[in-house]
């Protein structure tokens, strides 16, 4: 495992970190608290503007060809950028779907026009996109998605629903997955679409979050025609284009965001909590302690990525155990921080609550982290049987036709 920087990537890291201390601000404490809410006109405008930057001065997309306006770097540099960044006041949020998961599928399957068509203007920050995979009875099991497209001539019609579909409201063009042979077993009668987010026969409905917000969206298809010259891949190869799209997605999600154990170790040392310090009871301290092994150990799990990266490697599954641990520890330190404050956590204005209010609003999108990006039964059987080489989860329907397999309504 290595921890540190070659040559050239030190050289990197410099070239970034220079070019982020002339276009943005490094975040003070103030700033550290990043909003987990859905980004409004404010901050989508601000976010183009932020990527039509990083575009003129290539640091649009680290990885992607020269031809399309990117570096063709290693997938380390991108890690190397995202950890700079990281360290600055900038929107975040907005396009990570787009450059993170839409566009390099894209360029897996798409034809020469359609890329000439949109990836530079992705690049730029005038066109984003999103992902139309996950429906009311396809989450953890995608393969059961039952939207139908169906051939029409040089034309297809696209017919069901998506769901927990982020930023289809902003989106202007998004990746979508469907049906388009029931007869076959389900994973080999899937085909892959881009889609006009405006096209005739979308309605997008917002999903509000409890904490009043939205970002997540129902995504509804009444008879939309898509022209076949739109497939991404062959007919029933729909899986394999979905693979490429979440494999990307996988070394997203490890990032959880905070509250961190520095966020909560803060808050246990603080006298304003109560007449005594939480740090000081015997209690606070274990848990403390256990947290700090999490975090070290998803460090170091992380080194483990960023190694395999640098040696020009795939990386393995560590982005599951990552996610796997971080999901829970953010629920759990954040159930303790609410509860050491006693009643001060029922303050959650941020110009009025401990922290900012950091912790009552991590307490609103944490569970939710636990199922984005994987529940945490999908990633164990992931680390099971890819980590560990335990035997694979019994599947009944395999090789079975979808129109055959049974569902809770059929007899």
């Amino acid at each position: 495992m290595d921890f540190d920087d070659k040559p050239a990537e030190a050289l990197f890291r410099a070239e970034v970190r220079a070019f982020l201390e002339q276009h943005a601000v490094r975040k003070s404490d103030t700033h550290a608290r990043l909003s987990q809410g859905a980004p409004d006109a404010e901050m989508v405008r601000r976010a183009r503007e932020w990527q039509a930057v990083k575009a003129e001065h290539g640091f649009a997309s680290i990885q992607l060809p020269k031809k399309w306006g990117g570096r063709e770097g290693k997938p380390i540099e991108q890690v190397i950028y995202n950890q700079e960044e990281s360290h600055f006041d900038v929107p975040r949020g907005v396009f990570e779907v787009t450059l993170g998961m839409c566009i390099p599928t894209l360029l897996s399957y798409a034809a020469q026009p359609a890329l000439e068509r949109h990836v530079k203007p992705a690049l730029k920050g005038e066109e984003i996109w999103c992902q139309l995979f996950s429906e009311p009875s396809a989450g953890s099991d995608l393969a059961a998605l039952r939207t139908r497209a169906t051939r029409d001539g040089e034309e297809w019609t696209v017919s069901g629903q998506k769901i927990w579909t982020s930023h289809a409201n902003i989106a202007d063009f998004g990746l979508l997955l469907a049906r388009t042979n029931p007869k076959i077993p389900k994973h080999a009668g899937l085909t892959a679409f881009y889609i006009d987010m405006r096209s005739p026969g979308i309605e997008v409905r917002p999903i509000k979050r409890i904490s009043g917000d939205h970002s997540f969206n129902e995504v509804f298809f009444d008879d939309v025609r898509i022209p076949d010259t739109q497939r991404l891949g062959a007919v029933g190869e729909g899986w394999s284009v979905a693979l490429t799209t979440l494999s990307h997605e996988r070394l997203a999600i490890a990032e959880t965001g905070g509250p961190t154990f520095a966020d909560i170790f803060r808050l246990c040392s603080q006298a304003e909590i109560g007449a005594k310090l939480p740090i000081d009871n015997q209690a606070v301290r274990e848990r403390l302690a256990e947290w700090y092994v999490q975090t070290e150990g998803v460090k170091y799990t992380r080194y483990r990525v960023m190694t395999a990266l640098s040696r020009g490697q795939k990386p393995g599954p560590e982005a599951s155990i990552a996610k796997a641990v971080n999901a829970r520890k953010l629920q759990e330190i954040v159930a303790f921080a609410l509860e050491a404050m006693g009643p001060a956590a029922v303050v959650s204005d941020p110009t009025l609550a401990l922290h900012g209010g950091l912790f009552q609003e991590a307490c609103l999108y944490a569970p939710g982290k636990r199922i984005a990006g994987g529940t945490d039964e999908i990633l164990r059987n992931i680390i099971a049987e890819r980590v560990l080489g335990l035997p694979g989860d019994l599947r009944v329907d395999r090789n079975v036709p979808f129109d055959e397999i049974p569902t809770s309504g059929s007899r």
